[in-house]
């Protein structure tokens, strides 16, 4: 072949294999999108014992295609050492098992049905009414394109094989199975689909292009390779202990192919005499080393998790309050974790909000050390904000669904509001009280009062924002609401009785005046931020929020 055919052929694999990527994407995203919730559920309540645990694994990975979209949501459960470590070891050894399944599907002869599925996709997607059939359209485009992709790399493998130019290449790596397997584990980490790189290695076997014990080998190295992301992927926690789940199924893998590779002289004349077909000899080899690996493992796995432990104690936690607490890396994969964990550690800004406003309250009671503490808490609220819309801007966009999307926003605006309030309390409310202090400046006791039912109504509505922002019901959005209108008229009446004290003599100085009317104000702007962090996105979900205030000119 001259240079400008090898050109030619290297762009026609790289678009087939590009192509069989993005159908196994297809259906990993369609499943997560129609059942994600519901394997979720289904594998949170197998995480009891070993064997169950082994099952729903095998169950779950078959339908999302997808071991590492598994140790994802495994990891989430074990977050914080809810789930112990050996029924998590169990559910990865399903989910090796699992991504064999549809390989075995793909080994027969199925590219016929290419065209059909694809219809079948299509159909679902632009016709179906309920979102279930559209995800499910998804799959089975999904699927076909799968197979499409499978067809177009036959057919560009052919001039290739004539030309015996992989012969010259088989020959010149000879007989090291270690390069095979390091090649297609480092090609495996960097698709993110093992199901992809075996199928490939399945379509290149069953032609002759790669010898026997090169395609076992291979796919060895696609078993291996899976096994990385998840490691990676969630090595950005600074607790050790959070890597114990994907290192531990990482050696177990990387054990597995030793022994495989010492014993593959011999078992490959035995597989190939039980079937002949070469490349469901492929498919059955990438079984059988999944099967036998999680029953040597299977028994073991209660020593090997105390050595994982041992290997990676959990780190003391800091006692540093701007420290996230439930921002997870390792679920950054799964959307409906992800959102869970950046929502949980939302709540704790509102926790913050409430003890800098119990701060401020004391300081302008007189209390000079707590409002150098709620100013402490400014900066917690900051930092943590900062970590949580660093957290969600890191998810894949492309996997949100329409109710994921929806929630991100709700927890960004929730968060910014709640940002802006403590930017008031701190850059605003905290001086004035500060002030009141330096200068020696009293209320009046009908003022102090009026401040005091303010606050202690103020500090009500945070608890009310958070339980609304956790549970999204339109009737406490109702009452929040109604709080926006209540603090207008609590700040008309308060300046008006303010005013009336005034001219009645009963205020010592104008500087008091003007301070009592700035701490109001800065109650009430703390207030509006609560309901339009918390309020105002469910009643817009509910079409109960009007536009504008204004009243529209008479045409």
């Amino acid at each position: 072949m001259n240079s400008s055919s090898v050109l030619f052929a290297a762009i026609n694999i790289a678009g087939s294999v590009a192509l069989l990527l993005w159908g196994v994407h297809m259906m990993q995203t369609g499943v997560q999108r129609a059942f994600g919730p519901r394997l979720r559920t289904l594998l949170a309540t197998a995480l009891r014992n070993r064997l169950r645990a082994f099952a729903t694994g095998v169950v779950v990975t078959a339908a999302l295609q997808s071991s590492t979209a598994t140790g994802l949501m495994v990891a989430g459960f074990a977050a914080g050492g809810a789930v112990a470590l050996v029924p998590a070891l169990a559910v990865m050894l399903g989910a090796n098992v699992g991504t064999t399944l549809i390989v075995q599907v793909l080994s027969f002869d199925v590219v016929a049905l290419a065209p059909a599925l694809v219809l079948a996709g299509y159909l679902l997607f632009r016709r179906a009414t309920a979102r279930v059939g559209h995800d499910l359209g998804r799959v089975f485009i999904g699927l076909g394109l799968m197979l499409i992709a499978l067809r177009l790399l036959l057919e560009v493998m052919h001039p290739i094989e004539e030309s015996r130019s992989l012969d010259v290449v088989f020959a010149a790596i000879g007989n090291a199975p270690l390069l095979y397997v390091a090649g297609a584990a480092l090609i495996t980490w960097a698709a993110h689909s093992s199901v992809a790189i075996v199928l490939l290695v399945m379509q290149l076997a069953s032609r002759g292009t790669v010898p026997m014990d090169a395609a076992f080998a291979l796919v060895l190295g696609a078993n291996l390779g899976t096994a990385i992301n998840p490691l990676l992927e969630g090595s950005a926690s600074e607790d050790p202990a959070s890597r114990r789940l994907p290192l531990g199924n990482l050696v177990n893998r990387a054990i597995g192919v030793a022994i495989a590779l010492a014993i593959l002289p011999f078992a490959s004349p035995w597989l190939m005499a039980i079937e002949p077909d070469r490349g469901r000899a492929v498919a059955d080899f990438h079984v059988i080393f999944n099967l036998v690996a999680a029953a040597i493992s299977l028994p073991l796995l209660t020593p090997y998790a105390a050595l994982i432990e041992r290997w990676l104690p959990a780190k003391a936690q800091s006692a540093d309050p701007a420290r996230p607490v439930y921002l997870d890396p390792a679920v950054r994969g799964e959307p409906p974790l992800a959102l869970g964990a950046a929502a949980r550690e939302s709540l704790r800004l509102a926790d913050t909000l409430e003890a800098m406003l119990q701060g401020a309250r004391d300081g302008l009671a007189g209390d000079r050390r707590r409002i150098e503490e709620a100013k402490r808490l400014d900066d917690v609220l900051d930092r943590v904000n900062g970590a949580i819309k660093s957290y969600l801007t890191s998810l894949d966009v492309a996997r949100l669904a329409p109710e994921d999307q929806r929630r991100m926003n709700a927890i960004l605006l929730f968060t910014t509001n709640l940002e802006h309030a403590g930017d008031t309390i701190d850059r605003s409310l905290l001086p004035l009280a500060a002030k009141r202090l330096r200068r020696g400046l009293a209320f009046s006791r009908q003022g102090q009062e009026e401040l005091d039912g303010m606050m202690q109504r103020l500090l009500a509505n945070v608890r009310m924002a958070a339980s609304l922002f956790a549970h999204d019901d339109p009737r406490a959005a109702r009452m929040l609401a109604a709080e926006k209108e209540a603090f207008r008229d609590l700040e008309t009446a308060a300046t008006r009785a303010h005013f009336e004290r005034l001219r009645e003599g009963r205020i010592d100085t104008a500087e008091t005046s003007a301070l009592h009317l700035d701490v109001i104000r800065d109650l009430k702007r703390i207030n509006s931020h609560l309901v339009a962090g918390a309020a105002y996105p469910v009643l817009e979900r509910e079409g109960e929020l009007l536009p504008t205030r204004i009243a529209s000119a008479a045409e």
